[in-house]
């Protein structure tokens, strides 16, 4: 059978994982089986990665990333020595290592992975993801979601059903999900959680606590030290883990700084009992997902078989006397919390490799994607009609009729979006299409909208006039939306320049950023609008987005007519010219108007 690696791509560690015969093995390098999601460039211009890249944080932090999985979908970069790079560029290189070290130990190379994501990663995020995969030389076959991946590890293959409630609390996000197994097949039937709530948030608070006790005694922020911030940091980190098996710990760090020529040292106990004290808020937020998760699935405390503690920050006792209250069940965390996704990730590979392990998965689609629609009672367009929910299994197919809104109506725009919010400038727009030479009738004409979602999260829309027949579709892959990380060209060659000794990493052109087109929100975005423009010019805002929809549909010259004008459009929003924002809105929606007969 086919090698396909399960790696889990952590906001504070990542692992990898192989279905080795009938076991699944962790992949180990030096005798750590987790990886510090941790990059680094030392003074020579090597690339750190890992262990070495997290020890050289405490002298050169401005030399190293950690956490970049928080800014994952963020069209930003990040400074790393002499250059920047994107989110999924620096993930990549966490990647590649976990995927050199995967070949070491098997002897042999590999090209495939399922790679595990929180369960409310959006699907910019889950994109972004997937990039880094292809970056590091990897096809990604398939993207899981993490609590889903450990409820495959924790699955007994018994006949009986069980119904298992994950709390994965990580680094740097939270998931809770409910799960059915029954006859081998699990089905997901609800998820909730917070993209960023972690460990990393944990850290934060005991950082605040030491800096300002330090600062009562010294009259000196730590704060405005890099190095300092560095060792407070890892500190805070080794003692909130002491602090999970201990009462008290001890944080020690000499020469911290120093005050009129005199060395400072940093010494000071901190109880188990002030830790959690400071985390209390951040955990009754997972408390409220996992209420929110019940509530989905309609189920009682009562109704949980099983609860599977997942993640490194699930350790703190304060979270099991927590959940235990709550659910009156027993924990359980037999498989490490931090390695079962991954594992659970080598499960899925196995399964898509044609591995007999037992299982099948039946997972669901974390948000709602519908249309948005015209109402006539408030004059607005911006409505959102939800049309496959969130927490529905998958695959799915849903469909919903809908009416043009004047006489003689010939075009409807269908727009796709995903979200849960009533209003869909505060939801993601992930497509958009026209159905264009509609029968010329009274309004009311029905329109049915069709959305068929498949296992792979590969969406499918179609719009279809039901007197005529008439229709239109449009394709989303992996319920994508139009966001594409700006890849560097060069990153090809210099991430082979790390990895020199191995197999060069190949990316399609087709994957590259673009910055001549403007037909997504980030190019928007990047033009530089304060936030929240949307609600001050609603209507230059739907002109804009109707604009951008004709970009793919127009030849060049037409499409370099709407990109000027919606430029000019920008400008005269940033200088708030409402003269010039009246005839350009004008100018715009003429153009629009001769180009309806084209496309």
């Amino acid at each position: 059978m086919e090698t396909i690696l399960g790696i889990d791509l952590g906001t504070t560690n990542s692992e990898v994982s192989v279905i080795h015969g009938d076991d699944v093995v962790v992949i180990e390098k030096d005798g750590n089986r987790l990886l510090p999601s941790v990059v680094g460039i030392d003074l020579a211009g090597n690339l750190l990665v890992g262990h070495p890249a997290k020890n050289q944080a405490i002298l050169y932090p401005e030399r190293t990333i950690k956490s970049i999985k928080r800014k994952m979908g963020e069209d930003v970069h990040v400074q790393l020595g002499e250059r920047e790079y994107t989110p999924p560029e620096i993930s990549a290189m966490i990647l590649r290592t976990l995927r050199s070290y995967a070949e070491e130990s098997l002897g042999q190379k590999v090209s495939k992975a399922v790679i595990t994501v929180p369960a409310f990663f959006n699907d910019t995020q889950r994109e972004a993801t997937r990039l880094a995969g292809e970056l590091a030389g990897l096809d990604v076959v398939r993207i899981i979601n993490e609590p889903t991946a450990a409820s495959l590890v924790y699955n007994s293959d018994s006949t009986q059903r069980e119904t298992l409630l994950v709390y994965d609390l990580g680094g740097g996000t939270f998931d809770v999900s409910i799960v059915r197994v029954e006859e081998g097949v699990l089905e997901v039937l609800a998820s909730h959680g917070d993209t960023h709530l972690g460990g990393d948030d944990f850290d934060q608070l005991l950082f605040d606590y030491v800096c300002d006790e330090f600062k009562k005694q010294h009259k000196i922020d730590l704060r405005e030290t890099p190095v300092a911030v560095s060792r407070v940091l890892q500190a805070v980190e080794e003692a909130k883990k002491r602090l999970s098996t201990e009462p008290f710990t001890q944080i020690k760090e000499e020469f911290i700084t120093e005050k009129n020529g005199i060395s400072l040292h940093l010494d000071m106990e901190l109880s188990r009992h002030q830790y959690e004290e400071q985390i209390m808020p951040l955990l009754e937020k997972t408390l409220t997902c996992l209420n929110d998760a019940l509530n989905d699935a309609q189920l009682h405390p009562d109704d949980i078989d099983k609860v599977i503690m997942v993640g490194g920050a699930s350790r703190t006792p304060r979270v099991h006397e927590l959940l235990e209250s709550r659910l009156g069940n027993k924990l359980h965390g037999e498989i490490d919390p931090d390695l079962c996704v991954t594992m659970g990730a080598a499960i899925q590979g196995g399964l898509i490799s044609g591995t007999k392990v037992g299982r099948v998965l039946i997972d669901i689609t974390p948000h709602t994607l519908g249309t948005s629609v015209f109402d006539p009672r408030i004059y607005s367009p911006f409505i959102f009609s939800p049309i496959i929910k969130r927490n529905t299994p998958i695959p799915c197919s849903r469909s919903k009729v809908y009416g043009t809104v004047v006489d003689n109506q010939e075009t409807v725009e269908i727009n796709v979006y995903q979200g849960e919010a009533d209003d869909v400038r505060q939801n993601a727009q992930i497509g958009s299409f026209h159905l264009a030479g509609l029968a010329k009738v009274p309004h009311g004409n029905q329109i049915v909208c069709r959305f068929d979602l498949d296992i792979n999260g590969i969406l499918h829309v179609t719009a279809t006039e039901k007197d005529t027949g008439l229709a239109g579709d449009i394709t989303v892959e992996n319920v994508l939306t139009e966001y594409k990380p700006e890849v560097n060209q060069s990153f090809r060659e210099h991430l082979n320049g790390f990895f020199a000794d191995e197999e060069a990493v190949s990316v399609e052109p087709e994957q590259v950023g673009s910055e001549s087109t403007i037909d997504d929100k980030n190019f928007i975005n990047r033009l530089g609008l304060a936030d929240g423009w949307e609600q001050h010019y609603a209507k230059e805002a739907a002109l804009i987005q109707r604009a951008a929809a004709y970009l793919s549909k127009v030849a060049d010259d037409d499409k370099k007519d709407i990109e000027t004008r919606i430029k000019e459009l920008v400008d005269a929003i940033k200088r708030n010219d409402s003269n010039q924002i009246t005839s350009l809105v004008s100018q715009l929606d003429d153009l629009l108007y001769y180009l309806e007969d084209s496309v």
